[in-house]
């Protein structure tokens, strides 16, 4: 309906509306705009912007008084998108507090969490789109044929004696509504649940505890947190609610939805992730928003899906640093997870082998140095009491040495043994290499010339395949040149390894093995790694090299023996989560080794190390995270890093480094006073100065960054709300001086 034609004499009402707008330009806050009816909070618009039309989410009235435009300069919203029911007060509670909590502005959370179409597109374009959507939901019952086509069909199905009876039609069955359960497909039966199984559900079942708690579901790999998951679902799904399952990455996507549609087969169904199109994803998208879909899987992004009766959210490997955003509004979908259950008042279970130190800390009592947030429930044993693999380090300092000249072996000859075993005994192993291409740089013996990336402070990583130098931050790429482009010396060799060189080493060394790779070039291509995963499950594939990729979520039920071929790098990163994630990724790998009961005896995982004495590998050796996360939280308690203080990111893109540092500079001076104040009441704040980032320059872009730290996470809120209007004034003086762009990063990942 077009506030445009509103009725004479009637009184406009004054409606506030949140638009598309980034955190640079100020626009913190929704716009007032008129309308001819009070168009409820939620509902989504098309309205004027500048010379645009665009697409608003009306945020409630719009304010009257002093300060206020007059009526008079007020814009009329140009129409509402027509039968979309308005959006629920829980999401734009949601969308509120994840734009108060990562600093960003109100319009810019709401427009991003919306499909890309649905932003796009008008009242008509709406209404053609639903109509197609309404034929998906309540198809038509098929017509009747004609009495000729009926008569002739009887004829040709009926022997000759009973073709006087043939005219007769038979009758037509009538079809089952789209919006329910298929006829003849109820839910499937649950597996017996193991007795660390029926104990966690138990917990999750008992609806007396209230509030629901959002629980961590701690079982190692292999101890069947998807049944629980399902089993969980199932008993939500039974009252008529809605449940919301997240995975990390959509490649877990695929084979969730598979067990997912096998289990409950008469409900619908829908994802939500990046890999969908445009359509796809607004149609998912509204299902669920209708109410029609009964199960949404998705990605980071599906956290913010409105369900109008919601009653779980699963986040299955909870710790995976996908959940969260790296760019744009850097927002973590597994936190958010968490606060979305305690305002809709439904449970939330944060499930993984290896739970985040945050987790862990909000999962452990009081009496015991946590917080007690969350509620553990531990399911230590595999299902059919298959034993975790046996670790095995190689100590790489005790090997032979190369000849000069020579290059290290890919894999110890020990290693090698051990694989070329499983071959013959008709098994497959899986060799873990995180670091794709064929050789990280290719370099020139005689004057030093190594692969850099002209644009960014970077190696250009050589891969064999189409021989290409490709950087892997800004995405440039050339041919190998046929020699050196500095001396001409035509003798340029790779150094270091990647998968690629990997997976050919291994051919050589393993003659007769069918040797496969799955990684994020040979992926690229939709229905690519579906193709690959089919591969190793119908044991087309003897060693499977692969990154980080392969080692989560996958069931593979032949793989006995898992190896870690270059994994020390992350023993002395400079990130403090670096031991975290490493210990998680190994942990996760050594997972997809000895899955089925049967084999699960003999199974290994290999670690090839120069450090075999380090307390990381001691405790993967164990198996002890609970060990691991409890010297790590006491190394961080010292160090007064998170959990035990909270941390916030200003950084700072910019044509030079100078000018980057410049404008951090600039904004600590802006907050001292601010800073100081809080710390007076125990804020704890402290400044750290800017400096580069560890990739200083990326596609020509200068990039820095300042760490803030507070001992209080109101104090460190309190602080970045009051500091954003001054660093709005200086990024707009520093332009001119050759910034680019800035961002504030709340509990950043990436230091």
């Amino acid at each position: 309906m077009s506030a445009l034609h509103a009725t004479e004499g009637g009184v406009l009402s004054r409606l506030a509306v949140l638009v598309e707008a980034p955190q640079h330009s100020g626009l913190i806050g929704p716009l007032d705009y008129l309308a001819d009816q009070p168009w409820p909070a939620g509902t989504l618009v098309r309205v004027p912007l500048g010379r645009r039309v665009v697409t608003g989410v009306v945020w409630g009235p719009g304010a009257e008084g002093e300060g206020c435009l007059p009526r008079e300069q007020l814009k009329p919203i140009t129409e509402a998108l027509p039968d979309l029911p308005p959006l629920p007060a829980h999401w734009l509670q949601l969308v509120r507090f994840a734009a108060q909590y990562y600093q960003r502005a109100l319009g810019e959370m709401a427009m991003m969490v919306l499909p890309p179409e649905l932003r796009q597109i008008d009242a008509v374009q709406w209404g053609r789109r639903f109509k197609r959507l309404n034929k998906v939901l309540n198809p038509p019952p098929p017509k009747p044929p004609s009495k000729r086509r009926a008569a002739q069909a009887a004829a040709e199905a009926v022997p000759a004696a009973d073709a006087d009876h043939a005219s007769e039609p038979a009758p037509v069955s009538a079809p089952a509504s789209a919006s329910g359960p298929l006829p003849g497909s109820a839910d499937t039966a649950a597996l017996a649940a193991t007795p660390e199984q029926a104990q966690a559900l138990a917990a999750l079942l008992d609806d007396t505890v209230q509030p629901p708690p959002t629980s961590l579901l701690w079982g190692s790999t292999g101890s069947g947190k998807t049944e629980v998951y399902l089993q969980h679902a199932q008993a939500v799904l039974a009252t008529g609610r809605q449940v919301l399952m997240m995975v990390p990455e959509i490649n877990l996507t695929p084979q969730l939805e598979a067990r997912v549609a096998e289990r409950f087969a008469g409900r619908r169904i829908v994802s939500l992730h990046s890999g969908l199109t445009p359509a796809q994803r607004l149609q998912h998208w509204v299902m669920a928003h209708l109410g029609e879909a009964d199960i949404v899987l998705g990605t980071r992004l599906a956290v913010f899906t409105p369900l109008p009766r919601l009653g779980l959210i699963v986040v299955d490997e909870e710790h995976d640093p996908s959940y969260k955003q790296q760019d744009g509004a850097r927002y973590s979908a597994r936190d958010l997870a968490v606060y979305r259950g305690h305002l809709e008042k439904v449970p939330v279970v944060l499930g993984s082998a290896t739970p985040s130190l945050e987790s862990w800390f909000n999962a452990q009592p009081v009496g015991q140095g946590g917080t007690g947030r969350y509620r553990l429930l531990p399911m230590p044993s595999r299902v059919g009491q298959g034993r975790m693999p046996k670790v095995r380090l190689i100590d790489m300092g005790t090997l032979p040495k190369p000849a000069p000249g020579e290059e290290a072996p890919a894999l110890a000859r020990p290693l090698l043994e051990a694989v070329a075993e499983r071959i013959e005994r008709g098994e497959q192993s899986l060799i873990l290499l995180n670091r794709r291409g064929y050789a990280p740089v290719l370099h020139c013996t005689d004057c030093g010339w190594k692969s850099g990336c002209p644009h960014c402070s970077a190696w250009r990583v050589f891969h064999k395949a189409d021989r290409t130098l490709r950087c892997h931050h800004c995405g440039f790429a050339e041919r190998v040149p046929r020699a050196c482009p500095d001396c001409g010396n035509q003798d340029i060799a790779p150094v270091g390894r990647g998968t690629e060189r990997l997976e050919e080493q291994l051919a050589e060394a393993l003659p007769g093995a069918r040797v496969g790779r799955i990684d994020a070039d040979v992926t690229r291509h939709k229905g690519a790694l579906e193709e690959k995963l089919a591969s190793v499950h119908a044991g087309e594939v003897d060693v499977l090299v692969g990154t980080q990729m392969v080692a989560k979520g996958h069931d593979f039920r032949r793989i006995t023996l898992v190896a870690a071929a270059n994994p020390d790098a992350a023993l002395f990163a400079s990130d403090f989560r670096a031991a975290e994630r490493q210990f998680a990724l190994l942990l996760q790998a050594a997972g997809r080794a000895g899955r089925d009961a049967a084999v699960a005896g003999h199974s290994e995982m290999w670690v090839q190390t120069w450090h075999p004495t380090h307390p990381l590998y001691d405790a993967l050796r164990r198996y002890d995270f609970e060990a691991f996360a409890q010297a790590q939280l006491k190394e961080r308690q010292a160090a007064g890093l998170p959990p035990y203080s909270h941390l916030a990111m200003l950084r700072a893109e910019a044509k030079t480094q100078g000018a980057a540092q410049t404008f951090l500079d600039q904004a600590a001076a802006a907050m001292e006073a601010a800073a100081a104040q809080l710390n007076d009441q125990g804020g704890g704040l402290l400044l750290y100065p800017a400096v580069p980032t560890a990739v200083q320059r990326v596609a020509n872009v200068e990039r820095a960054q300042m760490l803030i730290e507070a001992q209080q996470r109101p104090a460190l809120l309190k602080l970045l709300q009051q500091a954003t209007p001054a660093w709005l004034a200086l990024a707009q003086q520093n332009r001119p001086n050759g910034l680019i762009r800035w961002a504030v990063d709340v509990d950043p990942l990436a230091i």
